[in-house]
């Protein structure tokens, strides 16, 4: 059973905005035809921050294509597949069409900078939150990149969004990220009850 498989949804029409996106993006089913985009070609892209819930091992990856000089590739570079850890930890699965607005993006723009060019996107379900993705050459030649948003009130580059369910949907999202220095962890709770 893939993620939130046979959660009830509740009624949305008494919930605020910020609940009402966080039980979308509780909200995926494995049934039906495989669509949307594939993991991408190995050596092409880079991992961007993960989500995860205590529902499962599963998880859904962000990545972002990158070129030769380690640079956003097209106009729309990022995108998302399921990580099926439950099945092993090479198994992957493309998002379905109706698990896009629970776990896709808004929207995302490249946008050319002095370096090499950067990526600002909105995931759908935290529309509040601006993502920065910037990417470089490492002095070791492996690309790399970096997730920036707002955790915990403060700029912090985000590896991780966890999400807790309760019986009926979401209870709250955990977003976790590093400090602009790196030095730690930061930690953001999201719509606890």
């Amino acid at each position: 059973m893939r993620e939130g498989q046979g959660l009830a949804s509740g009624t949305t029409r008494t919930m605020p905005r910020v609940r009402a996106a966080l039980l979308l993006l509780a909200l995926g089913s494995y049934a039906g035809p495989a669509a949307g985009d594939p993991p991408p070609a190995a050596g092409r892209s880079v991992a961007l921050f993960s989500i995860a819930k205590s529902e499962n091992k599963n998880q859904v990856q962000f990545v972002v294509r990158v070129d030769e000089r380690c640079a956003p590739v097209g106009t729309a570079p990022v995108s998302a597949y399921w990580r099926l850890l439950e099945k092993g930890p090479t198994q992957t699965a493309p998002i379905l069409p109706r698990e896009v607005r629970a776990y896709g993006l808004a929207s995302q723009e490249f946008v050319q900078t002095a370096r090499s060019g950067e990526v600002h996107a909105v995931l759908k379900a935290l529309p509040d939150r601006p993502l920065i993705i910037t990417t470089s050459n490492g002095s070791d030649g492996v690309c790399r990149a970096l997730v920036t948003t707002t955790i915990a009130g403060a700029p912090s580059h985000l590896f991780n969004v966890y999400v807790h369910l309760k019986w009926n949907g979401v209870d709250y999202l955990l977003l976790q990220g590093w400090s602009m220095d790196g030095s730690r962890v930061v930690r953001e709770k999201v719509g606890s009850t």
